[in-house]
């Protein structure tokens, strides 16, 4: 009673008043992330939404958690509505509803979690530690329903501070479990400073930040590799116009010429050829001959068509040596050092529900959204022996779909994209900073290739050692240490996730049947 009174005290009363510092106090985490870094923000932020909902009803706490959730993707994602607007063809109104539409639905998330906080109470009253773990339950929804979209999860914030340092050992979801956790303690400890609950809990968090960064887990090999990275710089309105296409092939070809004789991989960025792979043979053989007569590799992304089953495959394949001293190029069409995207971007790489939506706007009907899933699990890439774990775009965003695909002998993690897409706005440096702690996590170098930027190279630490300024045509030139070992997080991450997950929907299931239990003898009672 006296941490609720305490806490209350900074409650606002008045209902819309309240709604709309909630909306600002989710807004205000959006500089928490990049490109403005300021990470402290992130946990403010919650802790402002966390001191509005605590001991609320199970119908405010959600109504004042959606508040909280638009006001964080709202400003969050905004960029999402540059490319309806600038590229799908529909009015800036009508764009803007869309994307307004899309953060309602991710709101509903924090809204739930704020619902099941006050629900499993069993007082109807929001209890701020079992809101931090409500939470943690609802972004795991948030990851798979509709195919996920787990962007603008609170952990890539910490990237730059220090609770990064558990990203080896938890991953980015037991940092965002750990700001959580901070948060609802700190509320709690502010009400009543001697909260044995709330200290032990600050206490266990504060030593993991200081004992986490004594742990090593990979050394260096003393191995490394020189790569080239060619950021075209294409406009998006050019990328599939017929009259531009061989323009932009020779722009890459000719910008890569003089590269193969100093790197053992250049690479070019997500569907840089314009044209679809059974027809870019003569283009394709080309270069293949190329790169091998100066000992080297070509990676680029393509749009491949399988002539067996007729369906399309955004695609990574590689030209050139698969080995050092191979006495042709490895490249021939079909063959299997070839990655096709698994995790598509809905109405961006398939449309749900196309027979009706297609029609309805330009929106629906972009440039290749018609393509087909590749194998959860495929073989890592490999040119002039090196091997790289490939992911396109979106796909960075998901590291069970990394993990599942790392091996021991993996270089280092290859991610080309397209970001013009979302042109100046906050949506390439999310992206990055999305990569920067797949690094951090799995303890591997990444490789950035994008058509417009950002392009860099991170090292297995999450850092950015090479990169070239966005909206420029560039060559990013660097070498690559090898590491070798693994993770904590690498090696058991996905089975600590299952673990957690069950053991929480265990816990609720417990839960649930205590309330019930309860509920039926005080019926029992009264009757």
């Amino acid at each position: 009673m006296i941490i609720a009174e305490q806490i209350t005290r900074f409650q606002i009363n008045h209902k819309l008043l309240a709604l709309l510092f909630c909306y600002l106090s989710g807004a205000l985490a959006t500089l928490a992330f990049a490109p403005y870094g300021y990470w402290p923000l992130a946990l403010l932020s919650v802790v402002l939404w966390f001191s509005q909902v605590h001991q609320q009803s199970a119908r405010r706490a959600s109504q004042l958690s959606f508040a909280w959730g638009f006001g964080y993707f709202s400003f969050g994602i905004s960029w999402v509505h540059v490319s309806i607007e600038q590229f799908g063809g529909m009015p800036l109104l009508a764009s803007l509803f869309l994307m307004l539409l899309l953060c309602g639905y991710l709101a509903i998330y924090p809204a739930l979690s704020g619902w099941l906080a006050a629900k499993l109470t069993g007082q109807n009253k929001v209890n701020l530690m079992v809101l931090a773990i409500s939470w943690l339950v609802t972004e795991y929804l948030r990851s798979f329903v509709l195919t996920g979209f787990p962007w603008l999860s609170i952990g890539y914030s910490q990237i730059d501070s220090p609770f990064a340092a558990l990203a080896p050992i938890m991953g980015e979801v037991g940092i965002s479990v750990m700001v959580m956790l901070s948060c609802a303690s700190l509320c709690v400890l502010i009400a009543k400073p001697t909260h044995k609950l709330a200290i032990i809990s600050l206490v266990l968090i504060a030593t993991s930040l200081i004992v986490s960064p004594q742990f090593s887990f990979t050394q260096s090999t003393g191995d490394s590799f020189t790569t080239a990275l060619v950021q075209g710089n294409i406009k998006q309105e050019l990328r599939w116009d017929d009259e531009a296409e061989q323009n932009i092939i020779d722009l890459y070809i000719n910008n890569s010429s003089d590269l193969y004789k100093d790197h053992d991989v250049v690479i070019w960025p997500e569907a840089a050829i314009p044209r679809v792979e059974p027809l870019a043979q003569e283009t394709l053989r080309y270069v293949n001959e190329q790169a091998h007569l100066n000992d080297s590799s070509l990676i680029t992304g393509i749009i491949n068509y399988n002539l067996e089953n007729r369906q399309f495959y955004n695609s990574i394949i590689v030209m050139g040596n698969k080995s050092q001293g191979d006495d042709k190029g490895g490249y021939y069409f079909g063959n299997s050092n070839q990655y096709s995207k698994h995790h598509l971007l809905p109405i961006g790489e398939f449309v749900p529900f196309g027979d009706l939506l297609r029609p309805i706007a330009p929106f629906f009907n972009l440039p290749m959204s018609s393509f087909s899933r590749g194998d959860f699990v495929q073989a890592n890439l490999q040119a002039n022996d090196i091997r790289l774990l490939p992911l396109i775009c979106f796909e960075i965003v998901f590291p069970n779909q990394l993990s599942a695909n790392l091996r021991e002998h993996t270089d280092a993690i290859l991610t080309i994209s397209n970001d013009a897409w979302f042109g100046d706005s906050h949506g390439p440096h999310q992206h990055l900073e999305i990569a920067r702690m797949r690094a951090l996590e799995f303890a591997k170098p990444v490789i950035r290739a994008t058509n417009n930027g950002l392009t860099a190279v991170i090292d297995h630490h999450g850092q950015i050692i090479a990169d070239v300024p966005q909206f420029t045509e560039s060559i990013l030139s660097t070498s690559v240490n090898k590491v070798s070992g693994q993770t904590l997080y690498g090696e058991y991450g996905k089975t600590i996730h299952k673990i957690l997950v069950w053991l929480l929907m265990l816990g609720f299931v417990a839960r649930l049947w205590q309330l019930k239990r309860r509920s039926n003898k005080q019926t029992s009672g009264n009757s």
